[in-house]
């Protein structure tokens, strides 16, 4: 298995490899994929390494919403 460290990789790799891991692109689905790539623009732009992205992305998820805010319907 190649690397895809940042060093290891071309720009142009590091963006296919974002596009094949989150599949479908252009958003098409339910309008989430734009929000997910861009959260990867600093890894495909070789500013921070992939596995940094995504443990932000979890360390934030865990500590900001443990406990989301539902209001509920009201009834």
């Amino acid at each position: 298995m190649k690397s895809i460290r940042i060093a290891d990789t071309t720009r142009e790799e590091r963006e296919q490899i974002v596009k094949e891991a989150i599949g479908n692109i252009d958003g098409l689905c339910d309008g989430c994929s734009p929000g997910l790539i861009s959260m990867y623009d600093d890894y495909i732009e070789g500013r921070k390494e992939l596995k940094d992205i995504n443990m932000e992305f979890r360390t934030g998820y865990t500590r900001e919403n443990a406990e989301p805010d539902r209001p509920g319907c009201g009834i």
